[in-house]
Parts: structure tokens; C-alpha cells; sequence
């Protein structure tokens, strides 16, 4: 077998490789949150965040390559087909899960740090009609972001942050700390107690 054909297939197995340790990532993340379910395969099949997620990595990959018609198609449909809608130039880090999916939308500059997780309902939406700028959200990695949650504008949201269900976050949350209510306001968790463990048991996360 000449070279170049054996360079060439040993490039397309390890992107085969890639994409395929990726999926199994994404199921591993999304079983892991999920606690109706206990099956991959399940996940796989049934679930349209994930489906989502999915076409979002392609779609993303169609638009930093320049075929933004394409992209934009492809988005679109997966809107269609799961109820959230991501713009392909979002960036989104791994182990991304949205929980129900329907109603999440993402806007065009937002940016998603690892192991992020939505549920329903949520918007990183911009404050801005300028092309030229920053219009969305930076969210940190290990941020929760409850349902009908509303971050709006260039803000970020800091590492292990979370946003309570329907809270409209418009300025900057730290780290590790809790944002809730309409408009947000921000508080940590007391500090005489582990921080992961507080944020769980703050009332207006669920509401």
C-alpha cells in the first residue's frame, strides 16, 4: 500500500477514534445527571439534548471551516427536531448535557465552559444588535443553570456557579456562588460548609 494511502487511513481511524471516545463522553455525562435513566443506549436514542449537543458539534464545525449556509441549515433542523436551538458559532466545552431540552436557546458568541448542564426552558441571549461585539454569555466550567433561567448579555458566570430556575442574570456571578431571583441577586453558600453540597440545597435552584 503506498504511503500517503496508509498516512491517510491512519488519520481517518483516529478521528474515527476521537469521535467515537467523544459520544461515549457525552453519554457517560449525560447517564451520570440523568437519573431516570441507566442506559446508553437508552440516552442515546431518547434523548434531545444530547441530539442537540450532537448537531451542534457538526454545525459548529461547518461554520469555523466558512460554510455558514450550511451550518445554519443544519442548526436549524436540529431545532426543529429537539426543541433547542444553538447557534453554530456558539462555543461549547465537553460533557455538556441539557436536561429535557425544550426551549433552550444559545446565542452566537456565548461561550460554555466543561461539564456545564441546563435544563429547560434556559436563554444565553444578548443585550446587544452589534455584530462587531461580544453579545452572549461566558459560562465557567461546572455551571448548573436551572429551568426558564435567563442570562442575558457579555457577562460570565463563574466555575461551579449556579443560576436558580427563572432567575434573569444580567452581571457577572463569581465563582462557586448562587444566583437567584428576578433580578438576580448573588450569595455564596456559608462557610463553615462544603460549597457543592450548599448550592444543592439552595430552594429557589428548583423552583
Amino acid at each position: 500500500m503506498p504511503t500517503w494511502l496508509t498516512r491517510g487511513a491512519r488519520r481517518g481511524a483516529e478521528i474515527v477514534r476521537r469521535a467515537t471516545d467523544a459520544v461515549r463522553e457525552d453519554l457517560d455525562a449525560a447517564v451520570e445527571r440523568d437519573p431516570a435513566t441507566s442506559s446508553r443506549l437508552e440516552m442515546a436514542l431518547a434523548s434531545p439534548g444530547l441530539h442537540a449537543l450532537w448537531a451542534h458539534r457538526a454545525s459548529h464545525a461547518l461554520w469555523t471551516s466558512g460554510r455558514r449556509l450550511p451550518a445554519r441549515l443544519l442548526s436549524q433542523a436540529a431545532r426543529a427536531a429537539t426543541g433547542v436551538e444553538i447557534h453554530p458559532g456558539a462555543t461549547i466545552g465537553r460533557r455538556f448535557f441539557v436536561d429535557h431540552g425544550m426551549g433552550v436557546v444559545i446565542g452566537a458568541t456565548a461561550e460554555i465552559g466543561d461539564d456545564v448542564m441546563l435544563y429547560h426552558g434556559v436563554t444565553l441571549g444578548g443585550r446587544s444588535l452589534d455584530p462587531t461585539v461580544k453579545r452572549h454569555p461566558t459560562l465557567g466550567d461546572g455551571v448548573t443553570v436551572g429551568a426558564g433561567a435567563k442570562i442575558l448579555g457579555d457577562i460570565v458566570v463563574g466555575h461551579g456557579a449556579q443560576v436558580g430556575a427563572n432567575a434573569v442574570v444580567t452581571k457577572d456571578v463569581p465563582s462557586m456562588a448562587v444566583a437567584t431571583g428576578i433580578p438576580a441577586t448573588v450569595r455564596r453558600p456559608d462557610p463553615g460548609r462544603d460549597p457543592q453540597e450548599a448550592l444543592y440545597d439552595e430552594p429557589a435552584l428548583w423552583i
